[in-house]
């Protein structure tokens, strides 16, 4: 039989015994722990004595009493610390700790029993103890972490399937720090990732080993790469700052590995997610935007112990508005929805919420549209609501487009049916939650949510009410309901192609929590008629995203530089009302304010009598379908409408 064959049947025995002792119940796996430290025990003492009097040592006289001590002294003390109670092949660092504590304080009970008894006697020289207790320490502490080792890297097979040692995912873990030790430790006793090496940009730590794992430069990565045959890469850095995990991500990029993240340590703390659970890299990461701490004192002013209502309830921006106003401690928080399974959503997540903080305030759910004003009046009243968040629109363009009657209806007539359903209650407060598409819009939906701004001010202007009307203007969320990041996402895991309507597009982007934190805190800052424009950083191009996304996918772009690529771009061209970049201002009056991320914007009013006299003649326009006309009065009243394309209505296109 050849040099092969015999290591193959060694490899096969092990295997066996390994499959053998998986098999076992606990029981039986603690008594074969029970009978090694039995061995061990006597045979550490008979080492000992070995040692000290440099010979093979048989006892003599009332010796051997001790050998039947040491075994039934060290037992107990392991069971009572649990070392029979662990999992071999998980154990770590900390159980080599428990190891020490248990043999410790087996062998001061043991010295003690020996200098009663035996020293009196003159059987036991001085250091026989001491020898004993280090050479135990070194036979059950090593045979532990061999059976772990052994345990954890022999081929298994279980319930009828390999188990897929040869298939494991070799990754490389950015972070030599405390959670790349422990995310190693994690991945070394799993089966689908194997962890090669550490990368990590302090200095000091290069060339030293971590979890038995080398530490290295940045600058080696492509060397591991090919050594290791990498395909991806583990971010172990919870507690980084967003524009430095911003900047590691961009040294990723030209490799094409695929990059997963740890949770920050605040969605650990919480308990949301655990540590060694990795995500695939945050989107957020990727705009390397640092969350601001909001103002506590603007944060309460319109909530705590405030009848709060919430139009839009289950839309993105509505939902995110609602989990933060339950936060606050509202005397009432009321949930408005025209779609009843958004509400549906919406009203189970919250209550569960509610129900869990222990908070004694209602969660009202209720059916209605923002143009039934006679509905909003009674609510306003009934409920003594005091502060409402203005959240439902329609806000996709090319929808939008395509239906510019109803939408007008809904975002203008629907905001100035809301607010006249707030004056006449005696509402204290009024947040309209608008759009950077409502500047020089090209489009109908940014359109008609300019108009719905002007009808606020124009209201503001009139002294007799005295509701507090405030709107804030802002971007793109990341997440919200057709966002482009959840399209890229599935057309990636698709293997493509990611469809970009123009290479120059670009967006700006925020976070649906930010958004609703600064929303929230602007609405407080308010004092009537102001227009409130939240800082959203730099515009990012939609292509470029798509780029890193595939990129961070561990995939690469194809295209003519790269004709091997596996996820193509395709351009779609503009859609209907599209513009290719988008601003956040109309004039280039802005002001700053208590908080550093929200500016106040000089915008100019149409008095109320005059904007009452075209908003009249604008539904005048709609109900007759006179959608040119519509056009015209729109561009009277917004400064900068310029459509990007005629009249797309299908019911007015399919007539003709």
């Amino acid at each position: 039989m050849g040099l092969n064959s015999k290591v193959f049947l060694k490899v096969f025995d092990i295997k066996k015994l390994s499959y053998w002792f998986f098999q076992r119940s606990r029981h039986v796996k603690a008594s074969i722990l029970i009978g090694m430290d039995t061995v061990f025990s006597v045979l550490a003492l008979w080492m000992a004595f070995s040692l000290r009097l440099g010979e093979m040592y048989l006892p003599v006289n009332y010796t051997w009493v001790l050998f039947c001590i040491s075994p039934a002294l060290i037992v107990p003390i392991f069971i009572k610390m649990g070392l029979y109670r662990a999992i071999i092949r998980y154990i770590g660092g900390r159980a080599l700790l428990v190891i020490f504590q248990a043999v410790t304080l087996y062998a001061l009970a043991f010295t003690v029993i020996v200098f009663l008894f035996g020293v009196e006697l003159g059987l036991v020289p001085r250091t026989v103890p001491v020898i004993n207790w280090l050479l135990l320490l070194l036979l059950v502490g090593g045979s532990r972490f061999i059976a772990r080792w052994w345990l954890s890297s022999t081929y298994l097979e279980l319930g009828g399937q390999v188990a897929k040692d040869y298939c494991v995912k070799k990754v490389i873990i950015y972070g030599a720090g405390s959670a790349g030790a422990q995310l190693a430790s994690a991945l070394e006793c799993g089966q689908d990732y194997k962890a090669v090496a550490f990368i990590d940009d302090n200095k000091l730590l290069h060339r030293q080993k971590l979890n038995g794992l080398r530490v290295y430069p940045i600058t080696s990565l492509q060397y591991l790469i090919d050594r290791h045959e990498v395909a991806d890469v583990f971010l172990a850095m919870p507690s980084v700052k967003r524009g430095r995990r911003n900047k590691i991500i961009k040294l990723l990029e030209p490799y094409s590995l695929h990059v997963k993240s740890m949770p920050g340590l605040a969605d650990i703390a919480k308990g949301k997610i655990k540590f060694d659970e990795l995500q695939d890299v945050d989107i957020v990461d990727l705009l390397g935007r640092e969350a601001v701490e909001p103002n506590q004192a603007l944060f309460h002013a319109n909530i705590a112990e405030k009848v709060v209502m919430v139009t839009g309830a289950g839309g993105s921006i509505g939902f995110e508005l609602c989990r933060q106003i339950i936060q606050l401690q509202p005397a009432k928080i009321i949930l408005f929805e025209l779609n009843e399974f958004a509400l549906y959503s919406v009203d189970k997540e919250i209550n569960s919420v509610v129900a869990k903080l222990d908070s004694s305030f209602d969660v009202v759910s209720l059916l209605g549209s923002v143009t039934d004003e006679v509905r909003l009046k009674k609510i306003c009243v009934s409920f003594g609501v005091q502060t409402i968040y203005h959240a439902a629109a329609y806000k996709h363009v090319p929808v939008v487009e395509e239906n510019p009657g109803e939408a007008i209806k809904n975002n203008v007539f629907g905001t100035l049916s809301l607010a006249q359903a707030a004056i006449f209650a005696k509402v204290e407060t009024f947040v309209l939650i608008s759009t950077d598409k409502a500047v020089r819009p090209t489009n109908t939906m940014g359109a008609s949510k300019r108009c719905a701004e002007l009808v606020l001010q124009g209201l503001s202007l009139e002294k007799d009410h005295d509701t507090r009307f405030t709107m804030v203007r802002f971007g793109n969320v990341l997440g919200s309901s057709g966002s482009v990041i959840p399209l890229f996402r599935e057309q990636i895991a698709r293997g493509g192609p990611v469809t970009v309507t123009d290479k120059r597009v670009s967006r700006y982007f925020m976070t649906i929590p930010e958004a609703a934190q600064l929303v929230i805190q602007a609405g407080a800052m308010g004092q009537g008629g102001d227009v409130f424009v939240l800082d959203m950083g730099d515009s990012i191009r939609i292509v470029d995203l798509a780029k890193r996304m595939i990129h961070l996918s561990g995939l690469e772009v194809k295209d003519e530089e790269h004709p091997d690529g596996e996820v193509e771009i395709i351009y779609t061209g503009l859609r209907p009302g599209e513009k290719l970049y988008e601003e956040l201002l109309i004039n280039e009056g802005v002001l700053g304010t208590a908080h550093s991320r929200i500016l106040r914007a000089e915008e100019d009013v149409v008095p109320w009598k005059v904007l009452d006299k075209r908003l009249k003649q604008l539904m005048q326009t709609i109900g007759n379908d006179e959608f040119e006309e519509m056009r015209e009065i729109l561009k009277d009243l917004v400064l900068g409408y310029v459509p990007q394309c005629e009249v797309n209505d299908l019911l007015w296109k399919n007539k003709l």
